[in-house]
């Protein structure tokens, strides 16, 4: 007998593809999962850094956007570092620049190379995705256009194309290949788990690869927000519109965040049209992954969560042995290489008409993916 297909619930967990493997975290949390050469999988356990002394800021809106990019952005690359040092020799693991950071700093060195890295990240960032767009709007646009309106408009497609363009460029690499499966498969174990299905490889495998709350929805936003912000906020001088759109970077990730969570908590005509183009682009980020990479994700998932008592209270389903869960087998599968299917996830979590809540939660402080 078929049973019921039920709502969609928030988990609180979230993660993020790394060299061979996954990082996922819950609350205070992380574990990070990867394929070793030799093909079994590790799982290290870690504790976020100052989320105890962060839940305050996690309740203050549009700062905690701001921290949480932040966190965020620090976590990854700590996790990528770790997953990386699986595929160097030993003798490679420790360079003379290892050596000379720990002279200097002693055992400081590793967040001291982590900060480092997170400001040259976002220095990069910020010269790739705002300063050569204003630079291409100042001394090309502004030749040949005289409506400052449309230039606006056209800096922030600018934007758009150039990260649309850095995508497909370091996709041609195989190792972000495998990232961009590895990003699939994270997707599809967390809507798994959200959909109410046992974790297995089965199930894994035939869930969506986008999610609502991903990363790229949320820089997607930021580059959309922005055109909005920069379009009202407006200078003469060239500079000053260079610093404008510099210092508004932490108001539109800080709102960029906001509809992030919205998205997250409701499930309506207006949340899926806010989704409709962050699920699109993720076709770019994500591929499908194959069962070993499902794997990885189900023990990054299980390190950290406990998804058979989530599925008791919220599904009032207990899973034994490799059952399908709740679903239906002749309900239709996601084919996630179509186009066709982003509106199967656009309507992700379907529920009755007369309910808005998507999510019921008291913890909801991992929003971004």
């Amino acid at each position: 007998m078929a049973k019921k297909k039920k709502k969609a619930k928030y988990s609180g967990i979230g993660g993020q593809a790394v060299m061979e493997g996954i990082m996922m975290r819950n609350n205070e949390r992380y574990a990070l999962a990867v394929r070793k050469p030799n093909k079994q999988i590790e799982v290290i356990l870690g504790d976020c850094a100052n989320e105890k002394q962060a839940k305050g800021l996690r309740k203050v809106p549009f700062i905690r956007g701001i921290y949480a990019f932040i966190d965020s952005l620090s976590l990854g690359i700590k996790t990528l570092s770790m997953s990386s040092d699986f595929y160097l020799e030993d003798e490679e693991k420790e360079t003379g620049f290892d050596r000379f950071m720990t002279k200097m700093f002693g055992n400081k060195a590793e967040s001291v190379v982590s900060a480092f890295t997170i400001f040259f990240a976002i220095l990069i960032a910020l010269g790739l995705f705002f300063v050569l767009p204003w630079a291409i709007s100042k001394y090309v646009l502004e030749r040949y256009l005289a409506n400052r309106s449309l230039i606006i408009i056209l800096e922030g497609v600018i934007r758009i194309l150039i990260f649309i363009a850095y995508i497909l460029i370091i996709s041609l690499s195989k190792d972000i290949k495998r990232t961009f499966m590895y990003h699939g498969a994270e997707h599809k174990c967390i809507n798994c788990v959200e959909s109410g299905k046992a974790l297995n490889v089965k199930n894994v495998l035939r869930s969506s690869r986008r999610h609502r709350r991903c990363g790229t929805s949320f820089i997607l936003f930021i580059m959309m927000i922005s055109i909005v912000l920069f379009y009202f906020i407006r200078v003469d001088r060239a500079i000053f519109r260079l610093g404008i759109r510099l210092l508004l970077i932490p108001v539109i990730a800080g709102i960029s965040y906001e509809i992030l969570r919205l998205m997250g908590k409701y499930d309506n005509w207006f949340t899926k049209a806010l989704s409709a183009p962050g699920l699109l682009f993720q076709s770019l980020t994500t591929k499908e992954p194959d069962a070993d990479m499902a794997e990885v994700a189900i023990k990054a998932v299980e390190a950290v969560f406990d998804w058979k008592e989530y599925l008791k209270e919220n599904f009032d389903y207990v899973p034994s042995g490799d059952e399908e869960g709740w679903l239906d087998d002749e309900e239709e599968e996601l084919e996630n290489e179509e186009i066709d299917a982003l509106m199967d996830d656009v309507n992700f979590g379907s529920r009755d008409d007369d309910e808005d809540d998507f999510i019921s939660s008291e913890n909801e402080e991992n929003d971004e993916i």
